[in-house]
């Protein structure tokens, strides 16, 4: 019988860097899938909360996932490490002939740069948070690349993905996208700089209005309250002042008592 790999848990005390190289552990032992099938229909459009869904069946399921998998899977499992800043990094490469797309978790915890992942090549998924800025990281996967002789073409960036497991908010597949054919090298530096501002600009200001789930309680509850009262005025009857005439239905009285002894 294969083992099915366990779900890591974290210590309040555990630090972020080790928590992070657990997450990689656990992705990597679900295995990358080479079957030509994929197993969980993922789409990016879906909110947040509905994705969380499905990476909560992946862990029940423990099937060999691909790249956006494990990505939507690198959320969920860090959704309680709320000093970690969560965003996806997509890349569009050229070999042969042909172009090929990846995708993978950009994480920042205290200023250092890093990446959740999995792939074909070891060296295009997991990156240690020790980057210093974003363009080293993205540097880095470059390099790689080329060493698996691919072109870098494209980059795309997301913004931070919420830490709410239950918000309806979309994420933010591609809020920069750099054609690496149409910027130098030092442009290209500069707009990566560029990205990781704007990211920590917008955390700076909140992450924006409060979710809609949360209005929704509020409107649920609202008609509870207001059906409840009615109750508590007939209960608090004895107490009002004597100015007011008590309701009374003297025939309506045995009949319900009648009806609750039917019953």
């Amino acid at each position: 019988q294969i083992p099915i790999p366990s779900v890591p848990v974290f210590q309040p005390s555990t630090p972020i860097p080790e928590r992070l190289e657990a997450v990689q552990r656990y992705i990597r032992e679900l295995q990358y899938n080479h079957t030509g099938t994929q197993f969980f229909e993922i789409k990016k459009s879906r909110p947040l909360t509905g994705l969380m869904d499905l990476a909560k069946e992946m862990t029940k399921e423990a099937l060999p996932i691909k790249c956006l998998e494990a990505v939507i899977l690198g959320i969920y499992l860090t959704n309680n490490m709320t000093t970690l800043d969560r965003f996806p990094i997509s890349f569009k490469t050229h070999f042969s002939g042909n172009y090929f797309r990846h995708i993978v978790l950009g994480v920042n915890f205290g200023g250092r740069y890093g990446a959740l992942g999995i792939s074909r090549r070891e060296e295009l998924m997991y990156k240690a948070p020790v980057f210093r800025t974003l363009s080293e990281l993205i540097f880095d996967f470059e390099e790689a690349y080329r060493r698996c002789w691919h072109t870098l073409k494209k980059v795309k960036l997301g913004h931070c993905v919420s830490h709410d497991p239950h918000s309806v908010e979309q994420i933010e597949w591609k809020h920069s996208i750099l054609d690496l054919d149409k910027l130098t090298r030092e442009d290209f530096r500069k707009e990566l700089e560029r990205h990781a501002r704007d990211m920590r600009l917008k955390i700076g200001k909140g992450t924006g209005p409060p979710s809609p789930t949360k209005d929704r309680k509020k409107d649920v509850s609202s008609p509870q309250r207001g059906q409840a009262s009615p109750n508590r005025r007939n209960s608090r009857g004895d107490r009002r002042p004597s100015g007011e005439k008590k309701p009374a239905d003297s025939k309506a009285m045995p009949d319900l008592n009648g009806y609750q002894i039917r019953v």
